[in-house]
């Protein structure tokens, strides 16, 4: 008998499950963004440091200075631009104007205060690799910095302090 009192419990719970997806929310813990595109995080080693929804560090290309995107394909392997669908980004206290440039793939990447956003393949949450970083994609030589809270960019972290940096 005890068997038949779980199965529904368990159905039930597996429908809520699904209607929520299917809603749009989660059941997982709140980001480290408190619900915003982009935030401010104080990451070790760097300081206040802008992070995505998930807490993944954001970074800025020089190439990228003039506000016209040019890590594309193959570049966006291991530099993924932030983006968003049809909603307006929001932004936590700090962390500058957000807004928006279309991609040439037509997607709506974020700024902020004129900068393309990107994530680092190889970071994690409050782990920061990517400051640096150089790297090559169609004949364009990229160098990679984490953007900070009011606007400067992040050239090297201090290993011995924890960032976790190249």
């Amino acid at each position: 008998m005890r068997t038949r009192q779980k199965l529904p419990i368990a159905a039930a719970a597996l429908a809520a499950s699904v209607a929520l997806t299917a809603c749009g929310g989660s059941a997982s813990p709140p980001s480290a963004a408190g619900g915003h595109t982009v935030a401010v995080e104080r990451v070790a080693g760097v300081g206040d440091v802008l992070v995505d929804a998930g807490g993944k560090a954001l970074y800025a290309s020089n190439l990228e200075a003039d506000g016209r995107v040019k890590c594309v394909g193959p570049c966006e392997s291991f530099w993924q631009p932030l983006t968003v669908t049809s909603a307006k980004p929001s932004a936590g206290a700090g962390v500058g104007k957000v807004a928006v440039v279309e991609r040439p793939d037509g997607a709506r990447q974020v700024t902020v205060d004129g900068r393309l956003l990107y994530t680092f393949a190889d970071d994690a949450p409050g782990q920061i690799k990517g400051i640096g970083f150089q790297d090559s994609f169609q004949g364009r030589h990229f160098t990679w910095k984490a953007v900070l809270a009011g606007g400067g960019l992040a050239s090297r972290t201090d290993p011995s302090r924890g960032a976790g940096g190249y």
